[in-house]
């Protein structure tokens, strides 16, 4: 599947909905909920089957993909602000939270649910510059540089990646109570 041409419009989410979605271990789309097909623009069943990355923008920084990967491989948490692209080139921001599922019998990570929510505006506007920054160095200097500014960005401003997200989605009560019910919902 040819990826689209991202085109400079939003789509606004529905701050009341909710995007699911599931995947295997490595990424390939299981499941995903009514919202992120219609969102998406794609069928369900251009979706199933699919890396995840099918809807990966091109301005979000790889060095935040590793980071996840990462961290959910370890079976750790992560909260992100995220920005993705329908089908039709139109892209849309959200807050993400993954919950790893394991084999009951072996306890071993045989893949992940993605809970999504509208990204407030004006965490969006604060992240754009880094993203855009991040971006900027990978071009050049490949992800590893990405990744030092990144980490020299954190300790200059004296957070860890989480509190540096908290810090930009503001009410993180809100987005965690949020995360807790949809979880529950999807188990």
């Amino acid at each position: 599947m040819e990826r689209p041409t991202p085109v400079i419009e939003e789509i606004i989410l529905d701050p009341k909905r909710y995007i699911v979605s599931k995947t295997d271990k490595k990424g390939v789309i299981e499941y995903g909920n009514e919202y992120f097909v219609q969102i998406s623009g794609y069928s369900e069943a251009e979706l199933i089957g699919k890396p995840h990355n099918i809807i990966r923008h091109p301005d979000m920084p790889r060095v935040l993909f590793k980071m996840m990967w990462e961290r959910i491989l370890n079976d750790q948490n992560l909260i992100a602000l995220v920005k993705n692209m329908a089908k039709d080139g139109r892209c849309y921001w959200v807050v993400t939270e993954f919950e790893t599922k394991k084999d009951p019998i072996s306890n071993q990570i045989v893949g992940f649910t993605a809970f999504r929510k509208a990204a407030p505006r004006d965490a969006i506007k604060k992240i754009e510059p880094l993203y855009a920054k991040l971006l900027d160095i990978e071009r050049v200097g490949g992800m590893e540089a990405s990744e030092k500014y990144l980490r020299g960005y954190l300790e200059d401003a004296g957070m860890s990646y989480d509190e540096y997200i908290d810090d930009m989605i503001g009410n993180r009560g809100m987005f965690k109570l949020f995360f807790k019910m949809m979880k529950a919902l999807f188990r």
